[in-house]
C-alpha cells in the first residue's frame, strides 16, 4: 500500500534520528516540532480529494480491493496537548467501489454493509496520543450496522502547506463483531483501512 508514502516517512524518521544526536540537533528537532504543532493547530474539515482505501486478503491470494467515494468528516489539533484533539468522519457505503459491479453489489448487501438499512459507518475519537514529531495514534469508535466496538488508527503529517494538512491514516478491522463475518476463513476477517486525508483549516 502506498510504499512511496512509508519509504518518504521512514526516510524523515531516520533523517530526525541522526539529527537528534547531537544536542544542538535535539534541541532544533524539538524547537521545530514545536513550531510545526502551533502552525498547524485550528479546526479542519476533511477535503474529497481524499482517497479512503480498504482491502481483505483472500487465502491463495487476491482479495477484495475497494474505497469509499462519498464521506464527510472534521478534526481538531491542539497545538499545546495533542492529547485534546479530536477527529471524526463519516463513510457512505453506498459509495463503495471495487472495480466489480457484482462485489459492488454484494458489498451494499445486508451480507455485508447492509447500505440500505445503515446508510452510514462513523468513527468519534475517544483519545489521541502523540507517538513521535508527525505521528500520533488515535483511538475511537466504529459504528457500522449498528454495532459499536474500540478501534485504533494510527495517524502521520505527509504533507502541511499554509492552511491545508495531509495525513496518511492506517488502521486493521474486525469484521465479524459488525456483522460482516460471510466469507471468512477463505476471506480474511480483518479489514485493513489506508486512508489518505487532506484537511483545510476552517
Amino acid at each position: 500500500m502506498h510504499d512511496n508514502g512509508f519509504q518518504k516517512a521512514a526516510r524523515a524518521g531516520l533523517a530526525v534520528v541522526f539529527l537528534a544526536a547531537s544536542p544542538v540537533g535535539f534541541a532544533a528537532t524539538a524547537q521545530a516540532s514545536a513550531d510545526a504543532l502551533t502552525e498547524a493547530a485550528g479546526s479542519y474539515h476533511i477535503d474529497k480529494t481524499s482517497s479512503i482505501r480498504f482491502a481483505v486478503d483472500q487465502i491463495g491470494g487476491g482479495g477484495i480491493r475497494g474505497s469509499f467515494g462519498d464521506y464527510k468528516g472534521s478534526f481538531s489539533i491542539d497545538g499545546r496537548d495533542v492529547g485534546k484533539s479530536t477527529v471524526m468522519f463519516t463513510l457512505y457505503p453506498k459509495s463503495v467501489h471495487a472495480n466489480e459491479a457484482r462485489v459492488e453489489d454484494f458489498l451494499r448487501s445486508d451480507a455485508v454493509f447492509d447500505a440500505e438499512e445503515y446508510p452510514e459507518v462513523t468513527f468519534r475519537s475517544t483519545a489521541v496520543t502523540r507517538t513521535g514529531g508527525s505521528t500520533a495514534t488515535i483511538k475511537g469508535v466504529l459504528t457500522a450496522r449498528g454495532k459499536s466496538r474500540p478501534t485504533e488508527l494510527q495517524a502521520t503529517v505527509t504533507e502541511r502547506r499554509g492552511g491545508a494538512i495531509a495525513f496518511h491514516v492506517t488502521g486493521s478491522i474486525y469484521r465479524s463483531p459488525y456483522g460482516m463475518g460471510v466469507g471468512t476463513p477463505l476471506y480474511s476477517n480483518l479489514v485493513q483501512f489506508d486512508m489518505t486525508l487532506h484537511g483545510t483549516r476552517n
